[in-house]
């Protein structure tokens, strides 16, 4: 039995690392459209779902792991932006302000018939920052491809007044929880996942 990430990304990719685990990653085919009457955090859930499924179909023995992340807002979900113009209206939305960030997580493994979804949700204040600070952030191109158009662990640290919650989860998995549902399939992780928390090994991580 093999475990694999089903995720384009890399900063996924990093995270689950930690952990010490042999894993593959394969790209998933799922299309983030979300399904209306879902609230932002049942719609991560569903993104990462879709996401292990796409792979499960075609890997029924072994583990798959699915994970997407979105943001919420006045209870609104905010997802990754098309371009930079509408990386700018995110950000200005959330300038000043508390939003939630919701991530969820699927395992499968569909020969033994193991479904598993979970999520977890932290939340972020970001300070005031000008409309220069913007400008300059834009310009690193860093907001394509991130929920709510910025990413933590990069050059958006600085506009992060508080967070309350996993650290992780604003990255794009918890680890966690991750841990805990791969240890219930009889996975063994070499490294304690706690310690990993002591140490927080990862970009700007011992920051907050």
């Amino acid at each position: 039995m093999s475990l694999i990430l089903a995720s384009t990304s890399p900063r996924r990719r990093e995270l689950l690392a930690l952990l010490g685990i042999a894993f593959e990653v394969v790209p998933p085919a799922a299309e983030e459209v979300p399904s209306p009457g879902l609230s932002p955090r049942e719609q991560a859930k569903q993104f990462a779902l879709d996401k292990a499924l796409s792979i499960a179909r075609r890997h029924p023995d072994d583990l798959v792991l699915g994970s997407d992340t979105v943001i919420e807002i006045d209870g609104t979900l905010v997802g990754k932006p098309q371009d930079l113009d509408d990386a700018e209206s995110m950000l200005r939305q959330l300038r000043g302000r508390t939003h939630h960030v919701h991530t969820g997580i699927a395992l499968l493994r569909q020969a033994a018939h193991v479904t598993v979804v979970r999520a977890e949700t932290a939340l972020v204040r970001m300070t005031p920052f000008t409309d220069r600070e913007l400008r300059r952030y834009l310009e690193t191109e860093e907001s394509l491809g991130k929920a709510g158009a910025y990413s933590i662990q990069g050059e958006a640290a600085r506009f992060i007044e508080k967070i309350e919650g996993d650290y992780p989860t604003i990255v794009g998995l918890p680890l966690r929880q991750t841990a805990d549902l791969l240890e219930q399939q009889g996975v063994i992780l070499p490294t304690p996942v706690e310690e990993i928390y002591r140490l927080k090994p990862y970009a700007n991580w011992k920051e907050f």
